[in-house]
């Protein structure tokens, strides 16, 4: 997978284990595994380590007691990921809380999310109050189905989108590939787009800075270039 991400371009990649009622997330041996696998790769690519942290009470209160366990390269922005099956009446107390206490909450794949697909009005207002909506690029080009498509261009057009990432889990039916989606976003946005949501946001993601742009605001007959400053 290391491989293939470095042939199409990607200079930086976050492991990002689970935190479920499936999966324990323990970092010591993930970081153990990101040596060695940095060790096989050499310069070609940079591995950084963070948590896809799913919205359950333990989790939240864990990453509450102990942010730097879960946060992308241990400095601000947390990965969260809700269930198929419910979204908790408390989420918008959790995310409050998580932001008092300096954690940015990045939102994953809400296109994909048959709750969140059709609730764009409370995704926007989430990301009012400083969280942050990350898509997979397959959705872009439709791999998820017709539905995950929708949403995600009815997000991205909408200014709502801050990162898009590839959420690889093997080398054939979900591989690190970015290229294809990257072509996407700057045939339909704009190049400029397509660089704050692949490169600069991400790159913002790993070192801890704020987002220099969040993404461009909804596009209208009328102009199609205005900001939309979400920091």
């Amino acid at each position: 997978m290391l491989e293939l991400a470095a042939a199409d371009g990607t200079t930086d990649i976050v492991a990002t284990p689970h935190a479920n009622h499936e999966y324990a997330f323990d970092p010591g041996l993930a970081e153990s595994k990101i040596r060695e696998l940095a060790g096989a790769a050499g310069s070609r690519i940079r591995i950084h380590l963070g948590c896809d942290l799913h919205l359950s009470f333990d989790n939240i209160e864990s990453a509450l007691s102990d942010p730097r366990k879960y946060t992308i390269n241990q400095r601000k922005y947390l990965l969260v990921e809700f269930s198929d099956l419910l979204i908790p009446k408390t989420t918008d107390d959790v995310f409050a809380r998580m932001l008092a206490g300096g954690i940015v909450p990045i939102i994953t794949h809400p296109e994909r999310n048959g709750l969140l697909q059709t609730r764009l009005e409370r995704l926007a207002r989430w990301v009012q109050t400083g969280c942050l909506i990350q898509v997979t690029a397959a959705s872009l080009l439709g791999r998820f189905g017709r539905q995950a498509r929708a949403a995600s261009d009815a997000l991205v057009e909408r200014g709502l989108v801050h990162i898009v990432a590839s959420d690889a889990h093997d080398t054939t039916h979900r591989p690190p590939i970015l290229s294809e989606a990257f072509a996407y976003v700057s045939r339909k946005w704009g190049p400029r787009r397509a660089e704050h949501l692949f490169s600069l946001n991400p790159m913002a993601v790993l070192t801890g800075d704020p987002l220099v742009e969040g993404g461009l605001a909804p596009q209208t007959q009328h102009s199609r270039r205005p900001w939309y400053r979400f920091w």
